[in-house]
């Protein structure tokens, strides 16, 4: 004990000297303050990474004191005890000072969070372009108020400029931005679903007085909260949730009268007589191609041809507005190490969605669920290590499967991942397994079935043809994974916890190093 006590001060003694270092030098930065927990659950581990032993967990508001950072990883002490987290599941009580700055939305129907969390409920959406006022920074997640609505917006999808520094056009429009400020801006509201209802108070328990379609607009008599007062037909009122259109600062004989166009994505595009796949086509366009829309039925537009003729085209081969650069540009790729992503550019594909739930498990577990959360922890990795990240859907909505292979295309990707999770009849089936359809796929299902073999314990059912749309119709290296059976009892258990997640997470990551790495060697 007297031993004990004697080195003990001999430490402190030449701390205070300077013979030693107060703290051992690594590459982790001191950051004081707190951290409170947005997912909910985030695990603790013993060191900064996926691959770290969980040592324990916080629930969704819990909070820890910040000890330092390390990478995309903070250490923490919680209750007794020190440990690693994820940063992209927390948020930081001493967030940086951005009262100053504007965030500008990088892509359309960007979602704005309740809270700092995926599966956080959405309040509402910016458009590219669209600005909103930085409330604070918490690293993954900026918190913003849009016109009325105050929320978290994932921060790789917008930019940030410092409002002190734009000229005095940029400022106006800035303030315009923000309802708060200037809420008799927002003239009109066109309605963005096929059919809405319009209720007698600003509330989903209010009657149902009437019922508007998809492209009408309607000038704005006022907000409240997320609900929008419409004026409506002979005088009338009625409220509908802002989430379910478009506010603009046009009145709605002006919204209504703007021509809309949209711009052709991929060489060769049909237009067909009639809003289906299977009706005749009429002609084709070419990437660049801009046309007029007409009207809107489902989710196709009906466009106007220059010999002033109609025809229907899919929106999920067209970008709305016009454009004058090149949609596929050819890629600079910059030089990349072993180990790195930098320049490359995933897709990566949650399955199903919406009102397409996947399969559910016996356990009552949704496919629909789980690809999304696999799909984030998976794009926070590829991210750190340099990659472009794309996601086909970032909430719990439906996408046509010939739109995400249309998002592949458009942005080249350099691979396309799509996340699922298996069912059959055979409840005694079991193990992931990795499929491509190409030639030119089997490479990345073969590396990607590799790195999950090297994670999961379930059965390795290993990489296989597999005539999936997504695969067939994709022009990219492309791999469907299929991460356990949810139709077998004890593997739906397994597959359903967080920390199976971040191991299949961890497991595509390596999967796709491996894939990248022998690209550079050949």
């Amino acid at each position: 004990m007297q031993r004990r006590l004697y080195l003990t001060l001999l430490v402190i003694i030449l701390a205070l000297s300077g013979t030693i270092p107060l703290a051992p030098s690594s590459s982790a930065l001191a950051d004081n303050g707190e951290i409170s927990a947005t997912g909910s659950t985030v695990n603790i581990r013993s060191g900064p990474g996926l691959s770290y032993e969980v040592i324990g967990s916080m629930k969704q508001g819990d909070t820890a004191q910040q000890l330092s950072r390390s990478g995309d990883w903070i250490e923490i002490r919680h209750g007794n005890s020190e440990g690693w987290v994820a940063s992209w599941l927390v948020s930081t009580e001493q967030a940086a000072d951005t009262s100053s700055q504007t965030a500008i939305s990088s892509v359309d129907s960007l979602n704005i969070r309740a809270q700092a969390d995926l599966s956080s409920a959405v309040l509402s959406k910016m458009n590219a372009g669209e600005q909103a006022e930085v409330i604070t920074n918490h690293g993954d997640w900026t918190e913003v108020q849009f016109r009325n609505v105050r929320g978290f917006v994932s921060t790789q999808y917008i930019s940030l400029s410092d409002q002190q520094n734009t000229s005095p056009e940029d400022s106006t429009a800035d303030v315009e931005a923000n309802t708060g400020q200037a809420l008799e801006k927002l003239a009109s509201f066109r309605i963005a679903v096929d059919a809405l209802n319009v209720r007698a108070e600003p509330s989903l328990n209010a009657k149902i007085q009437d019922s508007v379609k998809q492209g009408q607009v309607f000038n704005v008599k006022g907000m409240e909260g997320n609900w929008v007062q419409l004026e409506l037909a002979d005088g009338k009122t009625g409220w509908v949730y802002a989430f379910y259109g478009e506010l603009s600062d046009q009145p709605a004989q002006q919204a209504s009268s703007a021509d809309e166009q949209v711009t052709v994505i991929t060489d060769g595009t049909n237009l067909r007589a009639q809003a289906s796949t299977s009706s005749q086509v009429v002609t084709h366009a070419d990437a660049g191609t801009q046309l007029t829309v007409a009207g809107k039925e489902g989710q196709w537009y009906l466009v106007a041809l220059e010999d002033g003729q109609q025809a229907y085209i899919a929106d999920w081969v067209v970008r709305s507005g016009t454009s004058t650069e090149p949609v596929e540009a050819e890629k600079q790729q910059p030089l990349r190490k072993a180990g790195t992503l930098n320049g490359l550019t995933i897709v990566l594909d949650p399955g199903h969605g919406g009102n397409d739930g996947g399969t559910v498990g016996v356990r009552k577990t949704n496919e629909k669920d789980l690809t999304l959360k696999t799909a984030e922890i998976l794009s926070h990795q590829l991210r750190s290590a340099g990659a472009e990240v794309v996601l086909t859907r970032q909430s719990d909505v439906y996408v046509d499967l010939r739109q995400r292979v249309s998002e592949s295309h458009q942005v080249a990707a350099d691979a396309f991942i799509s996340i699922h999770y298996d069912a059959t009849e055979d409840s005694t089936v079991s193990g992931f397994t990795s499929y491509y359809q190409h030639p030119y796929q089997q490479k990345l299902a073969e590396h990607i079935n590799g790195g999950l073999a090297g994670k999961l314990t379930l059965d390795d059912r290993g990489a296989r043809k597999g005539n999936y749309l997504v695969l067939r119709d994709n022009r990219q290296a492309a791999v469907l994974v299929e991460l356990g059976f949810l139709s077998n009892f004890n593997e739906e258990r397994i597959v359903s916890s967080d920390q199976f997640r971040e191991q299949a997470a961890l497991g595509l990551y390596n999967g796709i190093i491996s894939y990248f790495d022998s690209e550079l060697s050949e």
